[in-house]
């Protein structure tokens, strides 16, 4: 039996196997953490902290609404960040399911993906107390960004997880390669400071950073309720491009999941 394509419409019956998934990630992601999902705000909400004593009272770097500035961007930045990471385990976690189970492989980095983009959904209140508190802005685009963001966002993040974690099933050194590359593009993203202080020189590089436009967009909307659209335009294509190599690749290499795994 053929395994369906990531691209396949999923059927009807899929959905029960989808909310069980979501189910079963959740469960494991918070066993035996006492504070559960607080986690996920608190984590950003520490770093937060870090960020802003050491760039701005110790390295002095002058940010408007400094805090908000963070927020608004680390908290968009873990949602990429903890899809993105999950992805060396997403289908070798699940090996007794795909081994005796058959069914779209592709739900599982869905599921992935859905839990990180409902945690960012949840933390939504934490991002609107510090509009409240540094003078962030809400606007109509909210009613169009927000859910073209969404869109996108999550679109990047579900293919980079489908892609990466059909390749770690067969190169399994992926994952250390992984963690120092998502760390070299964290600090290569406009996250920490504005892309306002990239030299003006390389300031056109942003368009063709996979998250760079993505990021400046979530923090352009929540602090001045508005957004670029050509950075958004960026975002879609990088979207489409990666979506697409990572169904080539999910293609070609899914079939032998089971014999590998």
């Amino acid at each position: 039996m053929l395994i369906p394509m990531a691209n396949a419409p999923v059927k009807h019956h899929y959905k029960d196997l989808i909310i069980e998934l979501l189910r079963k990630e959740l469960r494991v992601r918070y066993k035996r953490l006492a504070l559960g999902y607080l986690w996920s705000v608190m984590s950003p909400l520490m770093y937060a902290g870090l960020y802003y004593v050491v760039f701005s009272k110790i390295l002095r770097i002058h940010a408007e609404n400094y805090p908000l500035f963070l927020v608004a961007g680390l908290f968009p930045w873990q949602w990429m960040t903890n899809t993105i990471m999950a992805a060396p385990t997403t289908f070798i976690s699940n090996y007794q399911l795909i081994k005796k189970t058959l069914f779209p492989r592709f739900l599982i980095p869905v599921v992935i993906s859905m839990q990180d983009a409902i945690h960012f959904l949840i933390s939504l209140p934490v991002i609107i107390l510090f509009m409240i508190l540094f003078n962030g802005k809400v606007t109509w685009a909210w009613l169009y960004a927000a859910p073209l963001m969404i869109f996108v966002h999550f679109g990047i993040a579900y293919s980079l997880n489908l892609m990466l974690a059909t390749l770690t099933v067969f190169f399994r050194d992926l994952e250390r390669f992984l963690q120092i590359g998502m760390a070299f593009l964290f600090y290569l993203t406009p996250v920490l400071y504005s892309e306002t202080m990239i030299p003006e020189q390389y300031q056109p590089l942003i368009m063709y950073h996979p998250f760079a436009p993505l990021m400046i967009n979530w923090r352009n909307l929540f602090m001045t309720g508005e957004i670029r659209f050509d950075y958004l335009l960026s975002s879609l294509i990088w979207c489409g491009g990666i979506w697409v190599v990572a169904n080539i690749i999910y293609k070609r290499l899914s079939w032998r999941f089971a014999e590998v795994l």
